[in-house]
């Protein structure tokens, strides 16, 4: 059998036109021992990063990066009329090492930047003329300029195309053929296969694949009347027109089922014809080099920066001086701040707390509206002596490991809240320092939920919307449900719907009657299901993240590719948010927070009507009149304490210090909130205070012997060392720990999430990657 991989392949992230996950494709190379893999999207490289990082799960298959961009006369014209439409050509490239990985970030982004006209980031000569090297290209599919210039104008035309357009301009170009049993390919084909011997331009094969495995093609048909708004009942027009296209008298559709990703056996058996096509192939997968993506991140250098201020008459500069109120600060994890300061060098973060103290000094003279600091940058001495956050973590014994630690190698993460009117002008503040071309927002993807895919595909199906919306509702509404573990899992046992994702009887009995409608056949609702799942997971479209912004050294479209939004005149990544640290920027958070306005504006109106300057940091934290805001629960537009579930418990805990109020907001989160009954018990002397261990009392006598907060310490199997759970994480896809059940007896299970709840006793646990 010849060898052969596929360097045509259209993910879920050609938006609404593919409908095969990156995984799952690697899963089928492998399984089929293809040595390569090209992901070729539809005008962007939103999944580039997943699909490199994925490769490294699949030994053996190379990644190998490329696009399929949108080529057109002229990138800058947006005036069109019916005569004169704005015509597109697929063109495709691939990237044959890190040079042409560069340059196809630089095309990829500026066809948005200069190139966006309705939905299509658009290309031209021009730019291909100047970012050709270490590009592959080839003549690509049916609606790329050589082949429909052999369709609708004849073959001179189409020789000049071949010989002078984008095509040609790559140093490496091949001719593609594809094979989908289509009468207008086989025509084209024919000319191109004597063109490839008068020229001497070496042929390549390929499949337009589009989804995962043949039957999958009716799910991908539904995926393009999602995209189009049609149902699927409209009759189909099975000819050559853009993805989205709304077709007058019918609706788009692809020609038949042959649009997916065929195994080496099938690719051999549709080319054994020309068998060197298929060598060829292989040719240019061994001519690509296996690219790292995956970067450290580099800082922007700072020309300039605010005076900072230096708060050196606290006790988070001297751990050993004790505060003025007497709080202890012999906190056993404690550092020093030439420690702190160290660690922070070490780890090469000083450019991140620079940057980051540099802009809310600018917010500050701006007249902005900042928080105190949030989540663990509050540990951080440091951060507090340079105005970073205005919380002393030596008084209120924070941890600094839970913010760094050597052992934890990921980027330090600094939240920081404005009021959200002010948000922007920092937002503005940085762009004007560092350039509009190294300042980006971050991608979001939505993706097909659970619901959201049931609703899409009933709606394609026709299926009336009251038993549409019946369907959805009987899917439960946790958070992250798959729609596959609903309707596949065991409902009990080792990995069960009742263990793993803890659903309760109600959700249980909903879902044995989804499990009804997926197995009677021959009905409305099972097609639907069917079909939902397969379509779960794809992605819908695109936004942007409300808080995360990207700082980069350099112009960001030569480190990774960007594109354009009409809602924003910043740029944006196309990589999101949960990847983008792993790709040479730096991310921030910025979040606009409309509490902080509510502040503002209160003290503004109390200084002019009352001519009383308050400093809200100096305020005391001990006022009677407060407290008995908060034991009522009257505490609307109180950030974090708003919620009808956070007002109960506050009428119930009747908190009269500080420190309560520190551990409600702890507690009232997944996990600990089940303590909270506890917790208020303990307060009012109604539950008998205890301590696991005697030697826990030193550390939970605050909080009446319950763990509010906890940073879980392990020993890793293979090392024997002491680490952090999260350094684990991501060392291995999977992994479990053996400790007690709650009876105490020993038990082992898949670690999903961990919460020190000072209801067990402590134990030093060890990981094994797999169960013996």
């Amino acid at each position: 059998m010849p060898q052969f991989s596929h360097l045509h392949c259209h993910t879920q992230y050609s938006l609404l036109d593919g409908a095969a996950s990156i995984p799952k494709l690697f899963k089928k190379a492998a399984a089929d021992g293809m040595k390569g893999l090209a992901i070729t999207d539809h005008g962007n490289m939103f999944g580039v990063f997943q699909f490199v990082a994925e490769a490294a799960k699949h030994e053996g298959v190379k990644p190998i990066v490329g696009c399929e961009f949108y080529v057109v006369e002229d990138r800058h014209q947006r005036t069109f009329t019916k005569e004169h439409r704005d015509k597109r050509y697929h063109q495709l490239f691939l990237a044959k090492n890190a040079e042409g990985y560069k340059n196809l970030v630089k095309l990829c982004s500026l066809g948005y930047i200069d190139g966006l006209y309705g939905k299509y980031p658009r290309i031209d000569k021009e730019l291909v003329l100047q970012y050709s090297e270490g590009l592959i290209a080839t003549t690509c599919c049916i609606g790329a300029m050589v082949p429909q210039a052999i369709l609708r104008r004849g073959e001179e035309e189409a020789k000049r195309n071949l010989n002078g357009g984008t095509t040609s301009l790559a140093k490496t170009t091949s001719i593609e053929l594809q094979r989908h049993q289509m009468p207008e390919q086989d025509q084209v084909n024919e000319v191109l296969l004597r063109w490839a011997e008068e020229y001497k331009v070496k042929v390549i094969c390929t499949n337009d694949s589009h989804y995962v495995d043949q039957k999958d093609w009716n799910a991908h048909d539904i995926l393009l009347c999602i995209n189009t708004g049609e149902k699927q009942a409209t009759p189909p027009i099975r000819e050559f027109a853009e993805e989205g296209t709304s077709m007058k008298g019918g609706r788009f559709a692809f020609w038949n089922d042959q649009f997916y990703f065929k195994t080496q056996a099938e690719m051999g058996a549709i080319f054994k014809d020309v068998p060197f096509a298929l060598d060829n192939t292989q040719e240019i997968v061994d001519k690509c080099e296996h690219l790292q993506l995956k970067k450290t991140s580099c800082y922007p250098i700072l020309s300039s920066r605010r005076n900072l201020p230096r708060r050196t008459n606290t006790c988070a500069t001297s751990p050993t001086k004790a505060p003025a109120n007497g709080t202890k600060t012999s906190h056993p994890r404690s550092k020093s701040g030439s420690t702190l300061t160290h660690t922070i060098l070490t780890m090469g973060f000083a450019g991140y707390f620079l940057i980051v103290a540099d802009f809310i000094a600018a917010g500050r003279d701006l007249g902005v509206f900042i928080g105190p600091g949030r989540g663990s940058a509050a540990g951080s001495a440091v951060a507090y002596c340079i105005g970073i956050t205005n919380i002393d973590p030596i008084k209120y014994q924070l941890l600094f490991e839970r913010f760094l630690n050597p052992d934890r190698k990921s980027m330090p993460d600094i939240d920081t809240d404005f009021d959200d009117e002010g948000r922007q002008k920092v937002l503005d503040y940085v762009v004007q320092k560092y350039g509009k071309q190294q300042v980006a927002q971050i991608v979001t993807y939505g993706t097909m939920a659970a619901k959201m895919s049931i609703k899409d595909v009933a709606r394609v199906l026709d299926l009336p919307l009251d038993q549409s919306n019946a369907l959805a509702k009987l899917v439960p509404d946790k958070p992250g449900t798959s729609l596959n573990r609903v309707l596949t899992a065991p409902f009990d046992g080792a990995g069960s719907l009742r263990e793993k994702e803890n659903y309760g009887a109600d959700d249980l009995e909903n879902i044995r009657q989804l499990r009804e409608h997926l197995n009677t056949n021959d009905t409305r609702e099972s097609e639907v299901l069917r079909e939902a799942m397969i379509l779960e997971g794809s992605v819908r479209n695109t936004g942007i993240h409300a808080a995360g912004i990207i700082i980069a050294p350099k112009d960001l479209t030569e480190i990774i590719p960007v594109c354009a939004s009409k809602e924003t005149e910043l740029l944006i990544t196309q990589y999101e948010g949960s990847i983008i640290k792993d790709a040479g920027v730096i991310k921030m958070d910025f979040l606009g927070l409309k509490t902080l306005t509510i502040i503002r504006d209160a003290l503004r109106l109390i200084e002019e009507n009352h001519g009383v300057k308050i400093v809200i940091d100096d305020i005391p934290l001990d006022d009677k009149k407060t407290y008995e805001l908060y034991q009522s629960g009257a505490t609307n537009a109180t950030f974090q304490f708003e919620s009808t579930g956070m007002q109960k418990y506050l009428r119930e805990l009747k908190p009269d210090k500080f420190d309560d109020l520190i551990a409600m907001n702890a507690l009232y989160r997944p996990g600990p909130l089940e303590y909270i009954p506890d917790f208020i018990a303990r307060k009012h002397g109604r539950q008998q205070v205890s301590y696991d261990l005697p030697e826990m009392e030193e550390y939970l006598q605050d909080t009446f012997g319950i763990c509010v907060a906890g940073d879980t310490l392990v020993y890793d199997a293979i090392t024997g060392k002491r680490v952090r759970i999260d350094q684990l994480r991501y060392r291995v896809g999977s992994f479990y720990v053996q400790g007690v059940d709650k009876d105490l007896k020993p038990a082992r299970a898949a670690v999903t999430h961990w919460v020190c709840n000072g209801e067990k006793p402590v134990f030093e646990v060890k990981l094994k990657t797999v169960l013996p």
